[in-house]
C-alpha cells in the first residue's frame, strides 16, 4: 500500500475558550506518525455527525466515520489496520479496571476520554485515537437504542420517543408514539413506523394527547431527550402504573422534578441512561447492519457547521446532518 502523506496542518472546527463563537480554522496541526505512541492511530475524517450535544456543549465532535492512515510504533495485536474504516463515537476510551466498566457501565468511568471533549473530536481532518477503542457505530442511534434496552419495556408495551429512537423501537416490537415538532419531522416519523405522532408545540394537552394514543392508560415507557425540564415532569403523568422514565437528554441547568406522591402511587421508575458501552454499540450496529434502521440525513459542509447549530436550535432540522469533510 503507498504510504498516505500527512499534511502538518488541517481545517478544523475550534472552539478556543468556553462559551466563545465557534471557528474554522485553517492551521490546527496534525499529530504525525512518529509522534504517536503505542496503542495510538491516527484518522483521516470522511465525514461526521452533528449531535444536539455538540450544540448546547460546544463539544468538537464525536460521530465520525475515517480511514486508519497510521498505526503508532510498536503497536502490538491491533484490532485495526491501516487503510481500515472506522467509526468514532463519544466514549473514546475508559481504564476498563474500575467497578463502573467492569459493570458494563465503562461510559461512567472515571477516566473516561471523551470525543471532543477531552481528546479531540471529529469536527475536523484528523484525529488521534486510541486504536483498542475504534468504533463502529456513532452516538445517536446507540444512546436511544440503550435506554430502550435498559427501560423495562418488553414487545407490545406503548412507547413515547423522539424521531431518533422510532426505528430502533420498533424493530425491538414496541408501539412508538413519537414526539417532536413540525411537518417534515411528522411525515418522518410516521413513515418510519411510529402509530401515533404528538407535536409538543400545536397540542395544548400534551398528557391528555399520550394517554388517549396509549389506549387511554398512557405510555409503558418514556425516551426523554428534550434540553429542557418541562417534559420530564409531564412525562411522569402521562405513563401508566408500572411505566418508566429514562432521562437521555442533558439539559445543563435544568432540574429533574416531579411529584412524589404519583411517583409512588404510580411505581413510577426513573432512571438515566448515558450513551452506551461497547456491547451496546455491537448490538445497535446489527440491527442497522439488518435493515431495520435506515438513517435519514442530509450532507452538509464542515464550513457550514454554524448554520446547522442554528437550525437544531431553532428545531428546523428532521433526521441527521452529516458533514463532509474537506479532503
Amino acid at each position: 500500500m503507498t504510504p498516505v502523506q500527512i499534511p502538518q496542518t488541517q481545517v478544523a472546527a475550534v472552539v478556543p475558550t468556553v462559551g466563545a463563537k465557534l471557528e474554522i480554522r485553517h492551521d490546527v496541526s496534525v499529530k504525525q506518525p512518529s509522534q504517536l505512541v503505542s496503542g495510538e492511530c491516527l484518522v483521516k475524517i470522511i465525514c461526521t455527525g452533528v449531535c444536539h450535544t455538540d450544540l448546547h456543549a460546544s463539544h468538537g465532535g464525536h460521530e465520525g466515520i475515517g480511514t486508519i492512515v497510521a498505526i503508532g510504533a510498536h503497536t502490538e495485536n491491533s484490532p485495526v489496520r491501516v487503510g481500515q474504516r472506522v467509526g468514532i463515537k463519544w466514549l473514546a476510551n475508559s481504564c476498563l479496571n474500575c467497578e463502573q466498566c467492569r459493570s458494563g457501565l465503562e461510559q461512567c468511568c472515571a477516566q473516561a476520554k471523551c470525543s471532543g471533549l477531552t481528546v479531540d473530536g471529529t469536527f475536523s481532518q484528523y484525529v488521534c485515537l486510541d486504536s483498542q477503542a475504534a468504533a463502529s457505530i456513532l452516538c445517536a442511534g446507540l444512546t436511544v437504542y440503550r435506554a430502550l434496552k435498559h427501560s423495562g419495556a418488553r414487545i407490545g408495551n406503548w412507547v413515547v420517543v423522539p424521531g431518533a429512537a422510532v426505528q430502533y423501537a420498533v424493530a425491538m416490537g414496541m408501539r412508538v408514539v413519537a414526539i417532536d415538532t413540525g411537518a417534515e419531522k411528522k411525515d418522518m416519523c410516521l413513515g418510519l413506523g411510529a402509530e401515533k405522532w404528538i407535536d409538543f408545540k400545536e397540542t395544548q394537552d400534551i398528557v391528555g394527547a399520550i394517554k388517549e394514543a396509549c389506549d387511554g392508560q398512557g405510555a409503558h415507557c418514556t425516551v426523554v431527550t428534550t434540553a429542557t425540564s418541562t417534559g420530564y415532569a409531564q412525562a411522569i403523568d402521562y405513563l401508566r402504573p408500572g411505566g418508566s422514565l429514562m432521562a437521555v437528554g442533558l439539559p445543563g441547568s435544568a432540574k429533574l422534578e416531579s411529584s412524589i406522591f404519583w411517583t409512588v402511587l404510580k411505581s413510577i421508575s426513573i432512571l438515566g441512561s448515558y450513551v452506551g458501552n461497547r456491547q451496546d454499540a455491537i448490538e445497535a450496529l446489527e440491527i442497522a447492519a439488518a435493515g431495520k434502521v435506515v438513517v435519514k440525513y442530509e450532507v452538509k459542509g464542515l464550513s457550514q457547521l454554524q448554520e446547522v447549530y442554528d437550525g437544531l436550535e431553532e428545531g428546523r432540522i428532521a433526521g441527521r446532518i452529516v458533514l463532509d469533510v474537506p479532503q
